[in-house]
């Protein structure tokens, strides 16, 4: 265990990407087997302790620290296990030797309601500050290290010398604590097979267009704004992946297979009106209320159907279609698409222009609520993992932006936790309101977030919790993708992509921008 503290505790002060790599690739390499593979676990999100809930930690706090002390400390260190663990009452006597990752976890692993207090707290015991901040760390889920899980076996197959595409086609055929995985990678047992299950291919990527490219080579085609999915069936059973190789099937329940195909595209909700050759696609905001949710009530099925825009054919009964060049595995899949469920699934259409002026003109005149702009893929590329240049490139739309009002911040996480970097910004309504329009984290430079912390700090105007409430007096420039109408916000809108373009303390505050001007963004 302490040595997984002290990767946890690395990993949050590293901000390099190639440190980080570096650090989870000697952990792994270095610990007993089952020790790293339950830390492969918490780092990827694929560890589930139920027993161990906040509510249970803040309980066994609340029987050893006054309630007013844990409050004000929280709201201080801005983070629940690192507040629990410095403040946890050290027992009389020596503390025995920490027990390993692998024997805390087994301690953890269905550990019912009834035991679990006096299990807990005895591991808090047995543990120095970092150790319990890692336990609380791993029993939460909750890391905020800055590591994905797709950073996490990036690390993994970089200690061990291996492709990660190749872990990752090995990954949702496995589970926690991946004994063949660690066998195969130490040289002591032969690569897993994941069997007949749907597995996860990674997704081949674009890279941004910085310049015209010829279309002859390439052909056109729109970027859907809702979230990229592969949706595979195998062996009788279909799997939703996301981008990150998340399995997120149990969220859309609605969306099926009944033949052995992979299908790469973009997850939609049903939108009002009609669409020309294809269902008629929502906002990312309607498709907002449905992520995340592991049990969709339905109602929230039948109120936002969601489908699935095709974009291109990976496997089909059994054959990886990948090498074909990007012109076959198209005319494969639009045979494929008339025999699959027409209320959730269609084809994305391709973008026809006769110059590259022409296309110019239709991208900027694209302000359709689910398109983001374009892609362009070269007709000849194999479906190839990851970035390869000069195959497929993205063209976003040109950020729309507003002056907005700050109103409200709260600090972040993590490396974050001692700043206000979470804002909240308004903009005004006729009756000359404030109204909140968005939240951004993003966008600003280290001198700007230093310089928003102390407008904060100088400015508060009342307190709830952990937000505070600022004068209404600093003007900031916020950048956003697009805008929608939204019946959850008091202003009625809601923002995809918000970031803080640039600082304007220069602007007088009433001049910022009127509800009634983001109201025509939207539409």
């Amino acid at each position: 265990m302490e040595e997984f503290a002290r990767l946890l505790d690395a990993l949050l002060y590293t901000r390099s990407r190639t440190a980080k790599l570096a650090l989870i690739a000697a952990y792994l390499r270095d610990v007993p087997a089952r020790d790293a593979g339950w830390a492969l676990a918490a780092l990827t999100s694929t560890l589930d302790l139920k027993a161990v809930q906040p509510s249970l930690l803040k309980s066994l706090i609340a029987e050893r620290v006054d309630a007013t002390l844990f409050a004000l400390s929280h709201d201080f260190v801005g983070d629940m296990a690192e507040t629990i663990s410095l403040l946890w009452p050290e027992p009389a006597g020596p503390r025995p030797p920490a027990p390993g990752l692998d024997a805390v976890v087994a301690q953890l692993f269905g550990l019912g309601r009834r035991e679990a207090p006096g299990v807990v707290a005895a591991l808090l015991d047995t543990l120095d500050t970092p150790g319990r901040y890692a336990l609380i760390k791993l029993a939460t889920g909750a890391l905020r290290i800055g590591v994905s899980a797709r950073l996490a076996k990036t690390g993994f197959a970089q200690g061990f010398g291996l492709d990660v595409e190749a872990v990752e086609e090995l990954w949702h055929g496995l589970s926690p604590p991946f004994a063949p995985l660690f066998a195969w990678a130490r040289g002591e047992g032969p690569r897993p097979t994941p069997g007949d299950v749907p597995v996860f291919r990674p997704f081949m990527l674009a890279s941004p267009l910085e310049a015209p490219i010829d279309l002859g080579s390439h052909v056109a085609e729109w970027k859907w704004d809702g979230i990229r999915v592969q949706i595979v069936h195998a062996g009788g059973q279909t799997r939703l992946f996301s981008r990150t190789g998340d399995d997120i099937s149990a969220s859309f329940p609605d969306l099926a297979l009944d033949q052995p195909l992979a299908l790469d595209g973009e997850l939609l909700v049903r939108g009002t009106g009609q669409a020309d050759g294809g269902l008629a696609a929502g906002s990312f905001n309607a498709l907002q209320q449905r992520l995340g949710r592991k049990a969709p009530p339905a109602r929230l099925l039948a109120e936002a159907p969601a489908f699935i825009r095709c974009y291109d054919l990976l496997s089909h009964r059994g054959e990886d279609l990948r090498p074909l060049p990007w012109a076959e595995r198209r005319a494969r899949l639009e045979a494929v698409i008339p025999g699959l469920d027409p209320a959730r699934f269609d084809l994305s259409p391709l973008v026809a222009a006769a110059d590259w002026d022409e296309l110019a003109a239709l991208r900027a005149a694209a302000r359709d609520a689910a398109i983001e702009g374009l892609m362009l893929k070269r007709r000849d590329a194999p479906y190839t993992a990851g970035r390869r240049a000069g195959l497929w490139f993205k063209w976003k739309r040109d950020a729309l932006t507003a002056d907005c009002v700050l109103m409200y911040a709260q600090r972040g996480h993590g490396k974050r936790s001692s700043l206000y970097s979470d804002f909240t910004f308004g903009c005004w309504a006729d009756d000359g309101q404030l109204l909140p329009v968005g939240k951004a984290y993003s966008g600003f430079t280290d001198a700007e977030l230093a310089l928003l912390d102390k407008f904060v700090r100088q400015n508060t105007t009342a307190r709830f919790g952990p937000v505070r409430e600022v004068a209404k007096s600093f003007v900031v420039e916020v950048a956003f993708d697009s805008i929608h109408a939204s019946s959850r916000h008091k202003s009625g809108l809601a923002m995809r992509f918000p970031r803080i373009a640039r600082l304007r303390p220069d602007k007088p505050a009433a001049e910022a921008d009127h509800i009634a001007t983001l109201l025509r963004l939207a539409g």
